[in-house]
């Protein structure tokens, strides 16, 4: 999914539907065909050691995902689904985590330029996958496993930690 971000500079967007885990590409302020075949193929190589691979691309029918979009695609092992036309709601839920990313970190800062826009995308990808909660995954992160049994803790064993510049805050076990 393509996203109109600061000062138009544009994102690929993909979202794994079970897990809710993104993976946002570099930005860009040219989002032609040839951008969204290189960080298709940048996907693919971010996802090819994972245990489950993506097996399909869902996307919409923007004129950027071309046929050399579906043979990048295909070239990958994936198949692609473009949906119908004028569905907006079978988007859904990629749009929503476009929506969150722009509202719980990118609306919080001034962005100045790409490089900038990058960094504060990562950090809020890593903060989103690995500590941000949801309710779909009985608020656990996208890529952290259920753990087994939770102990009591008393205050000297929680930890403040900080991410996404001191945005958000999160409480941590200490270490042992």
């Amino acid at each position: 999914m393509t996203s109109k971000g600061i000062r138009d500079l544009y994102v690929l967007v993909f979202l794994c539907l079970k897990t809710r885990e993104i993976i946002v590409t570099e930005s860009t302020v040219n989002p032609d065909s040839a951008w969204v075949c290189q960080q298709t193929e940048w996907f693919h190589e971010q996802t090819k050691d994972q245990e489950k691979k993506p097996e399909m691309i869902i996307h919409d029918r923007d004129v950027k995902f071309t046929k050399d979009f579906t043979k990048t695609v295909k070239d990958a092992g994936m198949t692609t689904n473009p949906l119908p036309k004028g569905s907006p709601n079978l988007n859904g839920r990629c749009e929503r985590v476009i929506e969150t990313i722009k509202l719980e970190c990118l609306a919080k800062f001034i962005v100045f330029g790409k490089r900038h826009m990058d960094y504060l995308i990562s950090e809020f990808v890593t903060y989103y996958n690995t500590q941000r909660s949801h309710m779909s995954r009985d608020h656990l992160p996208p890529i952290r496993k259920e753990p087994e049994e939770v102990a009591a803790l008393t205050m000297d064993q929680i930890e403040v930690k900080s991410y996404v510049g001191g945005l958000v805050t999160s409480f941590e076990r200490k270490a042992a």
